[in-house]
């Protein structure tokens, strides 16, 4: 990432989502990069929307996203939080798991960060939705946050299994945080868990392959127990190649 890029952050102003705001901005300024942050009010005009309200539902709307874009315009005006980065904001009026895929393409954003929701099984349950719905139709890296931003991440962990997913999830940190350290780990015959408990690393970076034929394609297992058990931040990387072609293809 450079002062060319974009990063786009989605929030919905609660704590967990704040997290990833802020992490957004420490990611801008240490890039250079540029910062969307954005609302998705999750108000389908025309469904029950509509049926409710009849023809004030476009008023209502309109006075909703008003109302949700001075809030967001109240976030990042706090000279604390972006600290020079330079910001924008943008409400959508539907829901964040089409919302937000839309406007990474539409911004060409370089990476999507968005907030992990809950602890425990909560958080299982809410990354096994919007999170992982999130991860399954973006193209671009998706970054989940949890843990509060303390500075530039330090150490990145990088489960390495010499798929194509794996060189691209290399490939973008190696661009993205070149400042980073990084401990590549192949565990063939070890649990998952004792993959999580290098206690030194704050970043996760995984590799998933592509959506060619469909949005729906669904993470893989390994990915979705890091999601759900790991304490540090996650970016999942997007490997747009087909699962059987070579690496360097």
């Amino acid at each position: 990432m450079g002062p060319s890029s974009r990063l786009l952050v989605a929030t919905d102003l609660s704590g967990p989502s704040l997290r990833a705001v802020d992490r957004a901005f420490e990611l801008a300024r240490e890039s250079g990069a540029a910062c969307t942050v954005l609302h998705a009010m999750g108000m389908d005009l025309e469904g029950a929307w509509r049926e409710l309200l009849g023809e004030q539902a476009e008023m209502v709307s309109a006075r909703a996203v008003e109302r949700q874009r001075a809030a967001l315009e109240r976030l990042v005006a706090a000279s604390d939080r972006h600290r020079g980065v330079r910001v924008d904001v943008r409400v959508e009026r539907g829901f964040a798991t089409d919302a937000v895929p839309a406007s990474a393409e539409s911004l060409d954003a370089a990476l999507v960060v968005v907030g992990a929701h809950g602890h425990g099984f909560l958080q299982r349950v809410l990354l096994g939705s919007t999170s992982s719905t999130l991860l399954r139709k973006s193209r671009r890296p998706v970054l989940v946050v949890k843990a509060p931003t303390r500075g530039p991440y330090r150490h990145a962990l990088i489960p390495v299994d010499f798929s194509p997913g794996s060189e691209a999830a290399l490939r973008f940190l190696l661009h993205a945080l070149p400042r980073t350290e990084r401990v590549l780990l192949h565990a063939f015959d070890v649990p998952l868990e004792s993959m999580l408990r290098h206690d030194a690393c704050d970043l996760v970076v995984m590799g998933k392959h592509g959506t060619h034929v469909t949005e729906e394609l669904l993470l893989g297992s390994v990915t979705k127990r890091v999601l759900a058990e790991s304490h540090a931040d996650v970016l999942v990387v997007v490997d747009d190649r087909r699962p059987h072609e070579p690496i360097g293809a």
